[in-house]
């Protein structure tokens, strides 16, 4: 092992629901040199500012949560904004780690890099095997760009740049703006907006879609633990600089929310809109590799995990 309790750790983007959720756990690690900084005052866009910030507060641990994000809608509309926005704030943190020595980083990638309508689970090896989905390709290009940056910077280099896939997060500081969150904030956000049940909930696409679901304070714990094995050892693991972090809970989006509206005491009626907006049919990231690596991986139970986050959304309202 090499412990990163004493080492000076840059968490980017600590505000949004991954970075909180990072940042929690690393102070609940007894990590006390963590350094963060808000996007009022450093826009990760700007590479003079970025490398100036690095210099001065000097990190040797980067954790790159940044990222701007959003849902399908959001995907769809803003396609110039998400693949610039992405690819300047990953430069920015890459090129600024590099001249700065960074012992590691580690960069969060997603799982909608993975090509669409994949029957079986997504194995790392599958990345650029087919065409992506066109709703969030600009987002998608741009988080593949990040992976591919870490791996050639550690061939190429000689950096400790790891990159990790998580499937779908869902958890406290979500984003439940119903132009552009994720179905899952989005479906919390709809049920809790309706006063009878003779009012419908509306949901984008078919409802048959299928996707995976990670509690962010799991991710939390495996990204510190990713965060403090060995260089040998991730390497040995990973592909490509690469690992992916999945889920025991899949669900139908049909199904989702009504298990969302079981679990918050709701009564719900479904109606489809948009119906050809369904984005990728199936997206099951296959984490062998990781969990050959971590073989105790634990997830709370879905439902107390959705509970949390609900108990979160009402407090943040």
């Amino acid at each position: 092992m090499d412990p990163i309790t004493n080492k000076r750790v840059f968490i980017a983007g600590h505000s949004g629901m991954v970075g909180s959720a990072v940042l929690n756990y690393f102070i609940s690690k007894g990590l006390k040199k963590i350094i963060t900084v808000s996007s009022s005052k450093l826009d990760l866009r700007n590479k003079i500012k970025v490398e100036k910030f690095f210099k001065k507060t000097k990190p040797q641990i980067v954790i790159n949560c940044a990222a701007k994000v959003g849902g399908i809608k959001s995907n769809n509309n803003n396609k110039v904004k998400f693949i610039e926005d992405n690819i300047e704030i990953n430069n920015n943190i890459f090129k600024s780690s590099f001249n700065n020595n960074i012992n590691r980083l580690i960069y969060l990638g997603s799982s909608c890099v993975y090509p669409k309508n994949y029957k079986r689970t997504i194995k790392e090896e599958d990345l650029l095997s087919d065409y992506l989905e066109t709703t969030n390709e600009a987002y998608s290009l741009a988080k593949i760009v990040g992976l591919k940056t870490c791996h050639y910077y550690n061939k190429e280099k000689g950096t400790d740049f790891r990159a990790i896939m998580p499937c779908n997060l869902f958890g406290p500081k979500d984003n439940y703006d119903l132009n552009n969150s994720h179905v899952l904030p989005a479906i919390i956000k709809k049920i809790s907006l309706l006063t009878s049940k003779n009012d419908l909930l509306e949901l984008w696409g078919s409802g048959k879609p299928k996707r995976e679901f990670l509690y962010v304070k799991d991710l939390a714990k495996e990204i510190f633990f990713l965060t403090n094995i060995s260089k040998k050892k991730f390497e040995k693991y990973s592909y490509k600089s690469m690992i992916n972090i999945g889920s025991k809970y899949e669900f139908q989006i049909s199904h989702l929310a009504k298990l969302i509206a079981k679990i918050l005491k709701k009564k719900i009626k479904i109606k489809y809109i948009n119906k050809t907006l369904d984005g990728t049919k199936r997206k099951k990231l296959n984490y062998k590799r990781f969990l050959s690596l971590k073989k105790d991986f634990k997830q709370m139970s879905f439902e107390k995990s959705l509970l949390e986050t609900y108990d979160s959304f009402l407090n943040e309202k």
